[in-house]
């Protein structure tokens, strides 16, 4: 074998070896605390229907496209984990990253759903289950603010890929048909949650769209 076989072989080893490690990277950082919940129900279509403990995040009020606030609101949140606080104490990673229409709906049988007509986004992490209100460190960004959540019921729908408007609108549909056929009660505009950093591949990468829900009584 002479040496420009020998280079080539090399090269395409040590190429092999960098893409399968850049393609474990991002399930292996994205191996986080997540909130409880119990899987009441699964269905078709990656579909299931889950309790969730009360739980206490951090969120940030941002404008603009979705796509845009979302990046956004993940810095100023990500800075206040990472040090950008009163303690300048470090707070481990959480998934998912949550995004919501900062909307407002009224409790009316049926729930009417309409698009915030500003463009204002709440972008929330949780935060990890040792802290209390009392004992999370203080962010210096007063736009921060913390939100103890109660015990909630919601319709989830889960799917890889990027988080393009495409790819959410459908599975949004997807979850709002399944709502509607099993004669659930919504009571929340959906959100949507993202548990994977950017440079995971998008066949790795999972992503929900999640509707609050009434307490559920499903059979199936």
């Amino acid at each position: 074998m002479n040496m420009t076989k020998k280079a080539i072989i090399m090269t395409t080893t040590i190429v092999s070896i960098l893409l399968v490690g850049y393609a474990l990277i991002g399930p292996i950082l994205s191996q986080v605390e997540e909130p409880n919940f119990s899987v009441l129900s699964q269905h078709k279509n990656n579909i299931e229907v889950r309790a969730y403990e009360p739980m206490i995040v951090a969120e940030v009020e941002v404008k603009g496209k979705r796509d845009d606030a979302i990046g956004d609101g993940f810095r100023i949140l990500a800075d206040y984990i990472f040090g950008e606080n009163i303690q300048n104490e470090d707070i481990a990673m959480t998934a998912p990253v949550e995004q919501k229409s900062s909307e407002k709906i009224s409790m009316t049988a049926p729930v009417q759903q309409t698009k915030s007509e500003d463009d204002s986004w709440l972008i929330s992490f949780v935060m990890p289950k040792k802290y209390t209100l009392e004992t999370l460190p203080k962010p210096k960004n007063s736009q921060i603010h913390f939100k103890k959540v109660p015990a909630k019921y919601f319709a989830v729908v889960r799917f890889s890929g990027t988080a393009s408007q495409k790819n959410i609108d459908k599975n949004t549909q997807k979850l709002e048909a399944f709502i509607a056929e099993k004669g659930l009660q919504n009571t929340s505009l959906p959100k949507y949650a993202f548990y994977n950093p950017p440079i995971t591949l998008p066949f790795l990468r999972r992503n929900e769209v999640m509707v609050e829900i009434q307490k559920p009584t499903l059979s199936d």
